[in-house]
């Protein structure tokens, strides 16, 4: 029996799918919304609950400084898109984009050159980043010390948002609202059933369909393995320190030295944000060296923050790669199977371009070159070109 193009054995009744999507993150629902949006016939399959992972803790930045052209034309795209996000997606919650800016900190002239050469290439792409000098810096931001810091680069549009989950919430609304079911199941395995694809679950019925995305972060080559297939993912832990909210505000922009390995940023919640971004480790056992660490670099740059405290503790974990570049691939050998994983703790920031993109390969339409160099075959070449502004 042929339904939808796929040929399903021994389930004449079964219920097709064009695509399924595995996995309710920000990503795996951006690809849900914009294939949604063409008319494809779409499932979202999630173990447990929308954001359960990654996409539930992050803070909701998004910023268009990269170093390479990939994340540059696809920050610029998604970066349009979060501007105008009530055009897009109606959502309850209304999550606002605050424009509080990004400033990156160099300590060294050898920074600053890397900073100043990543502005030229995001100038390239329309992106208004641009280069300051220690005076500069010492007048944008209150309460920063500039001794030892001899410029920076800054973005005034990037921001963050004041609800970020309801940004990931939109996109789940506004895929169902196109027709799209979230069914809360595990896939255990995957199998070629004619034309299509066969997901095994935990519990309930088999599901058929023409495509499937596995858009399930650092647990995507724990699905891909039923099929022998593995790529290079790991799973990284990263922490973040918050304090209570304070009604008074303290920090804008964003301030990150990745010398110093450090962030900092006050929240729309009122709570300030720091982490110790070479934090490694088992956090029963690190978390005062990581505390002590944010305190010194407190006091040497930020000594605005040096009477707030950072009670809490949250745990978050990056799906990295190789060149901490997202992937988004078809799989050789294995027509109608795609991945969308592997983005290194920007997922959120490029989300709305990676879903529109995939939608794009779903109709065997050409996503553009960005999408285009995303693919897994790249791994095999002797140089990577390696992400460098990851935070």
């Amino acid at each position: 029996m042929s339904v939808s193009g796929t040929q399903v054995s021994n389930r004449s009744s079964a219920e097709v799918h064009e695509v399924v999507v595995v996995g309710a993150g920000v990503i795996g629902l951006s690809i849900a919304y914009h294939a949604s949006v063409r008319g494809l016939k779409t499932l979202v399959c999630e173990r447990t609950r929308i954001a359960a992972e990654a996409s539930g803790v992050q803070p909701g930045g998004v910023r268009q400084q990269w170093s390479t052209d990939v994340n540059c034309l696809l920050a610029r795209e998604s970066h349009a898109f979060y501007t105008s996000l009530s055009e897009h997606l109606r959502t309850s919650v209304r999550p606002r984009l605050e424009a509080c800016g990004y400033l990156f900190l160099a300590h060294s002239p050898a920074a600053l050159e890397r900073l100043s050469a990543n502005v030229r290439l995001q100038n390239s792409y329309g992106i208004p980043s641009q280069v300051l000098l220690a005076a500069d810096i010492a007048e944008l931001v209150h309460g920063l010390d500039g001794e030892g810091i001899v410029g920076g680069s800054y973005c005034a549009e990037d921001g963050y948002f004041d609800k970020p989950q309801g940004v990931v919430e939109a996109f789940a609304q506004a895929a169902i609202e196109r027709g799209t079911r979230i069914d809360i199941s595990k896939v255990t395995g995957l199998k070629k059933n004619g034309d299509g694809w066969e997901l095994l679950l935990d519990r309930g019925p088999r599901l058929y369909c023409d495509q499937v995305v596995i858009a399930a972060s650092y647990d995507t080559n724990e699905i891909l393995a039923s099929l022998g297939l593995e790529l290079p993912l790991t799973k990284a832990a990263r922490y973040l320190f918050l304090s209570d909210p304070i009604r008074e505000r303290l920090l804008e922009p964003l301030v990150i030295s990745q010398e110093l390995h450090f962030a900092a940023k006050h929240l729309a919640d009122g709570r300030v944000l720091a982490s110790d971004l070479s934090a490694q480790g088992d956090p029963s056992v690190e978390r005062a060296r990581w505390h002590d660490h944010v305190r010194s670099v407190v006091e040497q740059i930020l000594p605005i923050l040096q009477y707030v405290s950072f009670p809490l503790l949250v745990e978050g974990f990056y799906d990295m790669t190789p060149d901490s570049q997202g992937i988004v691939t078809s799989v050789d050998g294995f027509e109608g199977l795609w991945v969308a994983a592997g983005f290194s703790g920007h997922g959120f920031m490029i989300a709305p371009a990676v879903g529109r993109g995939m939608a794009d390969l779903l109709e065997g339409k050409d996503p553009g070159d960005a999408i285009g160099q995303l693919q897994a075959s790249r791994f095999g070449r002797a140089v990577l070109e390696l992400e460098t502004q990851v935070v």
